[in-house]
Parts: structure tokens; C-alpha cells; sequence
């Protein structure tokens, strides 16, 4: 699913596809083939989702105009998508089950924000107000063989 992942932010235009790993990150990188995206090593991954938008927000250039904070578990989450959320130029959530999340678009103006996160709750507090475009079935997250299952009968493939 990270492979695909990183697939999916190529196919929308990420200039850098930045990939934050944590507690399983050797047996990732011997599984995951990741070309040319920039692998980080968030040594703090125990501390929540919060370190990890950190840690991925300080591997980006001065340059960019702002980034795509996506997981990997999510097999609804499509280059399409990612593009519309990147078009707003504002901080835009995706949509789904009545609440926003991930992925979400945040320009620079927030990444200082972004590097103030702490816990699990990741950028939701920033999220709550924002506007949103829905992702139908974006409220699948793959964290079992029984979602993986399901993920395969909603999605007619193998979200790898």
C-alpha cells in the first residue's frame, strides 16, 4: 500500500514525495520499493502522527508552495483527488463519514503550525474549519486483513 501510495502523489504532481517511517522502518524498506522519493526516519513515531507531520515537514525545500499530508492506508485516495485538493491553494481536507481528514492540502503559510504538532491527533485541529472535498470511501483505512478484504470488494483491485 506505501508503494502505491507514493504512485498515487507522483501521478498528482508532487514534486517531492516525501515518506515518513517509523517503528517497522527496516523491514519497510526491505519490502517497499520507494524509487526516487525521500525517505525520513521518525524516531519519535511513538509519540503519535504528530511527529511524523514534523518530521515530514522539515524535509521539504524553502521552495514549495505548500504540501499533501496523506496516509498510506487509505485505497480510495486517487491522483485525481490529490489534484483538486492541491488546485485550492488553501488548506483543503478530504471529506467522508461527516468529518474531514486526510488527505489534506496545506500551503506554507501553515507549516510552521504543522511543525507545532504533538500527539496522535495529527493536523485535525487545524482540519475542523477547513474546507473539504468529499472522497468517497475515504473512511476505509487498511489496518487488518478483514479491511484489506473489504478494500479489494469496494475497489475491484488490490490496493497495492
Amino acid at each position: 500500500m506505501l508503494e502505491r501510495s507514493v504512485r498515487v502523489c507522483r501521478e498528482a504532481g508532487c514534486a517531492r514525495v516525501v515518506v515518513v517511517l517509523g517503528a517497522s522502518a527496516d523491514e519497510v524498506r526491505k519490502r517497499c520499493v520507494l524509487g526516487d522519493a525521500v525517505v525520513v526516519m521518525n524516531d519519535a513515531w511513538d509519540e503519535g502522527m504528530g511527529s511524523s507531520v514534523r518530521a515530514g515537514i522539515g524535509e521539504l525545500p524553502p521552495n514549495v508552495d505548500g504540501c499533501v499530508i496523506v496516509t498510506c492506508d487509505q485505497p480510495a485516495v486517487t491522483a485525481e483527488h490529490l489534484r483538486a485538493l492541491m488546485a485550492s491553494g488553501e488548506v483543503m481536507a478530504s471529506a467522508y463519514t461527516g468529518r474531514r481528514g486526510v488527505p489534506a492540502y496545506f500551503p506554507r503559510t501553515i507549516f510552521e503550525e504543522l511543525k507545532k504538532l504533538r500527539g496522535d491527533g495529527g493536523a485535525r485541529e487545524l482540519l475542523k474549519d477547513a474546507k473539504a472535498l468529499q472522497l468517497a470511501g475515504g473512511e476505509l483505512d487498511v489496518d487488518t486483513p478483514e479491511d484489506l478484504k473489504r478494500a479489494q470488494e469496494l475497489f475491484g483491485r488490490q490496493p497495492a
